[in-house]
């Protein structure tokens, strides 16, 4: 990687604002209620939100199929985007849990706080912040959920500290995610585009 990481995480705040904003647009990656419904999301469940809730949905994976959110949990959604798991994760802790979004774009962020309004949502809250430095206070949490996102951070140790430092004892993370299953030449991955390709 020749860009610094500054350039690098403008890049990827530059991509998703665009996926925020204009998301019909986006061509490199897949988006959208359909991609999410190939990724287990249930079709219903999916079917049942506004549009603009599933429009910007980015993720690679479904952090519910790890394990059941319950009733009256505190939940942490890291690069929660537009909303999407937040929205669903708020359904599934209910009127007595609480669940924390943390994004570092303003554009998903405002989204986000329009989508979760548009669901009929009070007890989410979403916060502009970076996963490496949560904006959670430490050791009040129960389950932090993550979707595609994990590879996108420059400083992974900083963000698997952060993410023990805000769960209770007992807490867990449920976290979908890509990564390389082999060692690439440094040649070789340049070849493959650039990092969010």
């Amino acid at each position: 990687m020749t860009e610094s990481p500054d350039k690098v995480m403008e890049a990827i705040q530059e991509r998703f604002a665009k996926v925020a904003l204009a998301p019909h647009q986006e061509q490199k990656f897949p988006v959208g209620p359909a991609s999410a419904k190939r990724l287990g999301y249930a079709a219903a469940e999916i079917d049942a939100l506004p549009a603009s809730v599933t429009e910007s949905f980015a993720g690679v994976g479904n952090p519910f199929s790890i394990g059941d959110l319950q009733p009256g949990q505190t939940v942490v959604d890291i690069g929660s985007g537009a909303g999407m798991d937040s929205i669903l994760a708020a359904r599934r802790v209910g009127r007595n849990g609480k669940v924390i979004g943390v994004d570092m774009t303003p554009e998903m962020l405002a989204k986000a706080d329009r989508n979760a309004t548009a669901a009929g949502l009070s007890k989410t809250d979403f916060r502009l912040g970076s996963a490496d430095a949560l904006p959670v206070p430490g050791e009040s949490v129960d389950v932090v959920i993550s979707n595609g996102v994990f590879n996108l951070c420059l400083n992974k140790p900083g963000v698997v500290a952060e993410i023990f430092r805000v769960l209770r004892p007992g807490g867990r993370l449920q976290m979908a995610d890509i990564l390389l299953e082999r060692h690439f030449p440094m040649e070789e991955l340049a070849s493959q585009g650039t990092w969010s390709d």
